[in-house]
């Protein structure tokens, strides 16, 4: 069975759980391994470091990057591998140098590359299975026939590694079925959470289900809420990713524009897509990057050719960190980066160890050569190999730190940790198993790992930075942060900063941060800029981060950032429509034009009333103010006085008085003026009309009856108002929709009694009756002689009061829409009574003043004519004469 078909069947039992056709699959490929191994005669892993001791450990380690297509291993890592890798070795030596921790039992160690490669480091990892497999060599014999010598392999009891999350995963598999422990110094994939699959997996370093936490509180710290993912293809990237939008989902604010994924081999100008498709959601200026040093720096390479430095505001993982590799010539790209990784301390003791190293002391590690030659970039001699002219010669004096740059490797902290963590629970089992005893005793050998692994995840110790070592009930280790940025501006040198720490909870410093450019503003990354005051939020469907700002037009206010609410009649927006304010009450004011033109005409109307009065009163027994019927005359004009008298009552401010006196007197002035009128002209009207017929005087035609059918038609009128005081009392009412325009601010409530356009109508409906009637007896009366009667005088007022109202009518509906309604319906009415009083006050009485006052030698009683003349009518007329000379002998006088 070929490893790439192991591979496939594991994937296919692994989505089963089938956990026992998994184990019988693992151990036939592990056995064909083995056979291979047994069958070549060779040392188990030439490419390996062996430490030899009492108990050894394992050790995995990315020594070398992933090669090329066919390749296993590339080129040399040296932070990530040998760093790493010597901090094991470093921390072996301290503890074997302990005299208190595993006294008289010494660590060793087996120490791998993994080359970067899930696949590979499989393979690998077998070298710490093959003691646990029981071989039947009997079969085989030696050329002279004798059984061969074969080396048994050391047992490992725990593994220190992997680094790489998918290295972990794939390891994890193997290990948990032959019960070794693993404690990884680097992995930090959520899935190594899930004890029922990777049980016999701990790690020093917190999952990046805390890690995604904290970007995620990062990123609401800054006030983000729209955020693009990247993601390097495999365990840590993409369950990195998944775990932050899987917490951004159950906390709610942050939405994801784009969770793009680079592929684990990317072809050519695919980074250039990648920024294409981020700059889809240009809003989404916030990129979350769970991605490895490579697919970091060429994400970075594909911004800056794409002309967008400054642009994208990273947000990196601790595979980011505090590296320089990522942002090497590309710093303008990183300005502003916000990185984590996990809380660490530089090991003062490492570095001198490390520096300390050369050629000579650390012949154990096979690889540091190797590492020599990149460091210094020289070449070592090596015998039957030809040096390369173009590069110089290794003189094995360089000195690490002197000769080359050197900064401890972030993870060097959390590899020593591991190391101290199996070295504690050993030291903890050996003194429960072997109490008193000096070295392993028979109880640890071998060491069972399920009761090792209880050990483990019970240690609980100061560890290398001075921080606690422990882990919970699936292996984990607590969540500490420490939050950098990567800035070049405002500082003594450019580099990673400190700006927070996160343990639990964020602890970020914004007024530290700086970004592109040396700005001290953080930047925005929504999707939606926030509405302004008085708009609403219309959400995008499908994307809560996203939404559309509509403002709350008409007379809508915002209720709330999602709802537009109508205010209430009473009440109008407030200028940035996030409140409602009480609408202005306005009236009918004194000093206004509306007001003045009416109050102008009727005071001088009063006036001349009044003088027509006076001068009546004055000359009362005169010939003409006895033939203009003197009783109903005073009626009249107390009814054209009333008219004049209501324009005031209209315009005054509303009350309750002033409402009562405009319902009585609205409809009454003019009742009692058309009244006496239509009392008049029917009273001519029957005399002529009797007079056709016979010689006998028509009924009620005398003064009192006159002013009885008077004062009856007015009670009429006031029997109407009295009735509608008792069923409506009246009162004032604040109108506020007579005036709501559509622009708010122009709104206003308007103060006024509860007389509504048709109520007016109807209170001067019973006038118009009057008037209209009185006209009909006027153009029926218009043939009587006028030397004897005032029918035509009244006939032509009619006349021109029915024209008057007749204009009233249109004007006063016809500005129904009006914003000045109120203004233009009260002086239109106003001064339409107005007119039709001086109407009548002009053609009835003007008249007679003027030949009173300037002609008294015409206001003198005339000499009684013949009684044949008097019942001589003139041609046409009739028998009508005889009664006008009967009732008016003096020249139609007494009317």
């Amino acid at each position: 069975m070929s490893f790439h078909q192991f591979k496939c069947l594991h994937v296919y039992f692994n989505g089963i759980q089938s956990a026992l056709w998994l184990r019988l699959l693992l151990w036939i490929w592990i056995g064909e391994q083995v056979d291979q191994v047994y069958s070549s005669h060779q040392n188990f892993h030439p490419h390996s470091i062996k430490i030899p001791g009492d108990i050894t450990l394992g050790g995995l380690f990315p020594i070398h990057s992933r090669g090329p297509h066919g390749v296993n291993c590339g080129e040399l890592k040296k932070e990530k591998g040998i760093h790493r890798m010597e901090a094991m070795l470093y921390a072996l030596d301290q503890i074997n140098s302990d005299p208190e921790l595993l006294p008289n039992i010494t660590l060793g160690a087996r120490v791998l590359d993994t080359c970067s490669r899930d696949t590979y480091a499989l393979e690998q990892s077998l070298t710490f299975v093959q003691a646990l497999i029981q071989k039947d060599t009997s079969d085989i014999r030696c050329t002279n026939g004798e059984p061969p010598i074969i080396r048994k392999p050391e047992r490992v009891v725990a593994v220190i590694g992997a680094s790489a999350s998918s290295v972990s995963i794939m390891v994890a598999n193997i290990l948990r079925l032959f019960e070794i422990p693993q404690v990884s110094y680097a992995s930090t994939a959520p899935e190594l959470s899930d004890n029922n699959r990777y049980d016999f997996f701990s790690r020093v370093v917190p999952p990046d289900s805390y890690q995604a936490q904290a970007m995620l509180d990062i990123v609401k710290a800054l006030g983000w809420n729209y955020v693009s993912t990247l993601a390097s293809e495999g365990n840590y990237g993409e369950s990195g990713v998944e775990a932050f939008m899987q917490i951004s989902r159950e906390a709610g604010g942050v939405c994801i524009a784009q969770s793009v994924k680079i592929p684990r081999e990317p072809t050519a100008g695919e980074f250039d897509k990648i920024i294409k498709r981020l700059m889809e959601t240009s809003n989404a200026r916030g990129v979350i990057i769970f991605a490895n040093e490579d697919d970091i720096r060429r994400v970075l390479e594909a911004a800056q050719r794409a002309n967008l430095t400054g642009h994208f505001l990273f947000v990196g993982s601790d595979s980011w960190g505090a590296k320089s590799s990522p942002i090497t010539e590309l710093e303008d790209v990183a300005e502003g980066a916000v990185t984590i990784l996990p809380k660490r301390a530089s090991i003062d003791g490492f570095d001198q160890y490390f520096t300390s190293r050369c050629l000579e002391n650390n012949r154990r590690n096979i690889w540091f050569a190797e590492f020599w030659e990149d460091d210094f970039r020289c070449k070592l001699t090596r015998p039957g190999v030809k040096l390369d002219p173009e590069k110089k010669k290794c003189t094995g004096d360089e000195r690490i730190g002197q000769d080359s740059s050197y900064e401890q490797e972030g993870k060097v902290q959390f590899v020593i940790d591991a190391v101290y963590a199996v070295a504690h629970a050993l030291h903890n089992m050996h003194q429960d198993l072997c109490p008193g005893s000096h070295g392993v005793c028979s109880n640890m050998d071998p060491v069972e790992g399920r009761l090792l692994l209880d050990y483990i995840r019970a240690v609980n110790f100061n560890g290398s930075a001075g921080t606690s070592v422990l882990f919970n009930e699936n292996g984990d280790a607590p969540g500490r942060y420490d939050i950098f940025q990567f800035q070049m501006t405002n500082h003594s040198h450019p580099g990673y900063h400190v700006i927070g720490q996160w343990t639990n909870n964020l602890r970020l410093n914004v007024r530290e941060m700086q970004w592109s450019g040396g700005d001290r503003s953080v930047p925005e990354s929504i999707c939606s800029f926030p509405c302004k005051p008085g708009e609403r939020k219309k959400m995008v469907k499908g994307v809560p981060c996203c939404w559309h700002c509509e403002l709350c037009d008409g007379y809508q206010y915002q209720l709330d950032e999602f709802t537009c609410e109508t205010c209430p009649l009473d009440k109008r927006p407030a200028p940035n429509r996030t409140a409602c304010r009480p609408t202005p009450i306005i009236k009918l004011e004194w000093n206004s034009l509306w007001a003045l033109v009416p109050a102008s005409i009727a005071m001088l109307g009063i006036l001349t009333t009044i003088a027509v009065v006076i001068t009546f009163i004055r000359f009362n027994d005169t010939p003409i103010v006895r033939a203009s019927g003197r009783e109903l005359s005073y009626v009249l004009l107390t009814g054209i006085f009333i008219i004049y008298l209501i324009t005031f009552l209209m315009i005054a401010e509303p009350g309750v008085v002033v409402c009562a006196l405009r319902r009585l007197l609205l409809g009454l002035g003019m009742a009692i003026t058309y009244s006496s009128m239509l009392t008049k002209t029917n009273r001519i009207y029957r005399i002529f009309e009797q007079g056709k017929k016979s010689v006998t005087p028509p009924k009620f035609i005398s003064p009192t009856s006159q002013l009885l059918i008077t004062f009856i038609l007015i009670s009429v009128q006031v029997f109407g108002v009295f009735v509608w005081f008792a069923v409506i009392p009246p009162h004032t009412i604040i109108d506020y929709e007579e005036l709501r325009p559509p622009n708010p601010d122009l709104a206003r409530g308007i103060l006024k009694c509860d007389m509504s356009d048709m109520s007016i109508i109807c209170c001067l409906s019973y006038s118009i009756v009057l008037m209209v009637t009185c006209t009909v007896y006027a153009v029926k009366s218009r043939g009587v002689p006028e030397t004897f009667n005032e029918a035509k005088p009244i006939g032509f007022t009619m006349y021109t009061t029915c024209i008057v109202w007749l204009a009233f009518v249109p004007i006063f509906f016809g500005t129904a829409q009006s914003t000045e309604k109120m203004f233009i319906q009260t002086a239109t009415l106003t001064i339409s009574m107005s007119l039709s009083a001086s109407v009548s006050l002009g053609m009835l009485y003007m008249p007679k003043v003027y030949v009173i006052i300037f002609h008294p030698e015409q206001n003198v009683q005339k000499r009684k004519r013949s009684f044949k003349h008097f019942l001589s009518p003139p041609e046409g007329s009739g028998k009508g004469g005889q009664y006008m000379n009967r009732t008016a002998p003096n020249r139609g006088m007494e009317n």
